[in-house]
C-alpha cells in the first residue's frame, strides 16, 4: 500500500450519549411483543437510525412502518 500511495481513512467511532435534559417521556408498552395484525393501519412501529454522511457528518433517519403491509408510512431525515 505504501509503494502504491494508498492509505486508509480512519474515523472515530460514533458513540451516542445521554442528554442532560430529561426530555424523554416514558410510555406504556401497548404491543407487548404482539406484532400480528388483521387489518391495515391497526399497528404502527417507529425506529430511529444513525447514518454517517461524508459531507454532513452524522444524520438521523426516523421512520414509521405499518405492521400489516410492512410499508413505510412516513419518514424524516435530518442532522438533528
Amino acid at each position: 500500500m505504501k509503494c502504491a500511495g494508498v492509505s486508509s481513512t480512519i474515523q472515530k467511532k460514533y458513540r451516542p450519549y445521554m442528554s442532560k435534559k430529561e426530555e424523554v417521556e416514558e410510555r406504556e408498552n401497548l404491543l407487548k411483543q404482539d406484532f400480528s395484525t388483521t387489518t391495515i393501519n391497526e399497528k404502527w412501529v417507529a425506529d430511529i437510525t444513525y447514518i454517517h454522511v461524508l459531507r454532513e457528518g452524522w444524520c438521523y433517519l426516523a421512520s414509521v412502518l405499518d405492521l400489516h403491509s410492512k410499508k413505510v408510512i412516513g419518514y424524516s431525515f435530518s442532522r438533528n
